[in-house]
C-alpha cells in the first residue's frame, strides 16, 4: 500500500504557511515580467570580486579549517567582531557569549518559538508583519495577537491596552527600521514605550532588524536592544550581560549577499545558549566557510564604503518610484515614503482586491505581492507591496506604468 503522507502530517505540519513570494517566483521568471515582488537586493551590489578575493585567501591560509566543521555558537573572530565592533557602533554591549551566528537571520524566527513556545500560547506581531516570519512561527502553532501600525511604526498604544487586559504574550516580534512590509519606522517615542512595557509585564522582544544599515535618509534611531540596555543600567564590563528583554536579529543578506545565508542575534548569555542548543537540532552549525570569508571582509574594513554606495542606489530607486507613482496611480493611492530598506507599501481604496489584480498585471508583465499575505487573518486585501531595489530604471519606469494601469482599470469597475 502506498504510503498517504497528507495523512501523516501533524498540526504544525498542516499549519506550515506557503509564501506568497516564493510562489510568486514561478511567474516572475516568464521572459518580459518586471518584478516588484521579491525582497531581493540589487544583483549589481554584489561584492563578487571581493568575495572571491576572501574566499582564495581564506582557503589559502586557514582551508582545513574553513571546511571542518565548526562550534554551532558561530566562528569566534566574527562572534567577537559583532559584538566589539557591529553592535558596540549601535551603542549596545555585548561580549561572545551574547552573539550566536545564524543561517540567515530568519533562522531566528525559527529557533525563539521552538524554545519557548507551547501550542496555543500567544505571541505579537504587527499588522501587516514579514511573511517569512509568520511562516516561520507557524508550525509551533502560536495564538496570534495583531497590532496595527501607522506612518510612526507599531502603535504601542494598542499593544498596552492588550497587556492591561491580562494578555502575557510569550514575545513580540517587531521590524522596527524601514519595516517589511509597511516601509514605515518606529518612532522613538514609541521605542521607548515598548521597551519599557518589556520590562513592566516581562514579555520579551524579538527585534528584526536586515535593513537597519540601509538608512539612506532621515536620522538614525536607536536599537531598541540599546534602549533596553540603558534602562536596565547594563554598562559595559569584561564580562557577557545576562539579562535584559531584547533580542536583536542581525544579517548580512542585504549589505552582502542574500545567498551567502548568514546572520547573528544577540542577546542575554541564558536565552543565546537555548538557541543554541536548539541551533545544533537544526542545521548543527552555520558554514564555517562562510563565516569566515564574513569575517575576512570585516577585518579588511570592506563594509563601510560597499554599504555607502548601495545607499546611494536605493536611494535613488526610491525616489524615482515615488515619483513614477504619483504620475501613474490614480489619486485616491496612498503609499509610504520609507527613509531606508527595500519597500513600498502601498493603499488602494476600500473594495480593491489586489490578490485579483495581480493575475490582470501579471499578463501584463508587472508583478507584486497581494497585502493579505502579510497578514494573519489574510486582511489588507487593498494593499500591495512594491520592491524598488531590484528593478533598473527603465524597470521602474515600464513596470510602474503597467501597473498604474491595471490599477486604474480595477477602480474604474468598482463604479
Amino acid at each position: 500500500m502506498t504510503t498517504d503522507w497528507e495523512s501523516l502530517l501533524s498540526a504544525g505540519g498542516r499549519s506550515l504557511r506557503g509564501s506568497a513570494v516564493r510562489e510568486l517566483f514561478k511567474v516572475v521568471q516568464r521572459p518580459g515580467v518586471i518584478s516588484f515582488a521579491g525582497g531581493m537586493p540589487a544583483s549589481e551590489t554584489f561584492p563578487c570580486a571581493e568575495v572571491a578575493e576572501a574566499c582564495v585567501a581564506v582557503l589559502r591560509e586557514q582551508g582545513p579549517v574553513a571546511l571542518q566543521y565548526g562550534q554551532t555558537e558561530g566562528y569566534d573572530p566574527l562572534r567577537d567582531y559583532i559584538a566589539e565592533v557591529t553592535m558596540a557602533e549601535m551603542g549596545v554591549f555585548a561580549r561572545r557569549e551574547n552573539v550566536l551566528i545564524t543561517t540567515g537571520s530568519l533562522q531566528v524566527a525559527d529557533l525563539l518559538p521552538k524554545v519557548v513556545l507551547d501550542p496555543g500560547q500567544t505571541i505579537v506581531v504587527e499588522a501587516p508583519t514579514f511573511l517569512g516570519s509568520l511562516a516561520s512561527f507557524s508550525p509551533y502553532r502560536p495564538r496570534y495577537l495583531s497590532v496595527p501600525l501607522d506612518g510612526q511604526g507599531m502603535q504601542v498604544d494598542r499593544l498596552e491596552e492588550m497587556l492591561l487586559a491580562g494578555e502575557r504574550p510569550k514575545f513580540v516580534y517587531t521590524i522596527p527600521n524601514f519595516h517589511n512590509p509597511a516601509g514605515c519606522t518606529l518612532a522613538l517615542e514609541r521605542r521607548r514605550k515598548l521597551v519599557s512595557l518589556a520590562d513592566r509585564y516581562g514579555v520579551p522582544i524579538l527585534e528584526d532588524d536586515p535593513y537597519g544599515a540601509l538608512r539612506f535618509s532621515g536620522e538614525p534611531l536607536p536599537p531598541l536592544i540599546r534602549l533596553d540596555q540603558e534602562q536596565l543600567g547594563i554598562v559595559p564590563g569584561s564580562e557577557a550581560y545576562t539579562r535584559g528583554n531584547v533580542l536583536y536579529a542581525g544579517s548580512f543578506s542585504k549589505i552582502l549577499s542574500p545567498g551567502i545565508r548568514l546572520g547573528w542575534v544577540v542577546g542575554p548569555v541564558p536565552i543565546i545558549a537555548r538557541l543554541a542548543r536548539a541551533k545544533q537540532g537544526t542545521d548543527l552549525h552555520t558554514s564555517l566557510l562562510v563565516q569566515m570569508v564574513a569575517y575576512y571582509l570585516c577585518r579588511q574594513g570592506f563594509f563601510a564604503g560597499h554599504i555607502a554606495r548601495i545607499r546611494e542606489l536605493y536611494r535613488r530607486r526610491r525616489d524615482l518610484m515615488v515619483e513614477l507613482l504619483r504620475a501613474h496611480f490614480p489619486p485616491e493611492a496612498r503609499w509610504t515614503e520609507p527613509e531606508g530598506g527595500l519597500f513600498l507599501w502601498v493603499t488602494l481604496p476600500e473594495g480593491c482586491d489586489t490578490q485579483a489584480m495581480l493575475s490582470d498585471a501579471v499578463e501584463r508583465g508587472v508583478a507584486f505581492v497581494p497585502g493579505q499575505a502579510f497578514y494573519v487573518d489574510a486582511s489588507g486585501r487593498n494593499q500591495m507591496r512594491l520592491n524598488f531595489s531590484c528593478a533598473s530604471e527603465e524597470q521602474l519606469r515600464e513596470g510602474i506604468a503597467r501597473l498604474g494601469q491595471v490599477v486604474r482599470e480595477h477602480l474604474s469597475r468598482l463604479g
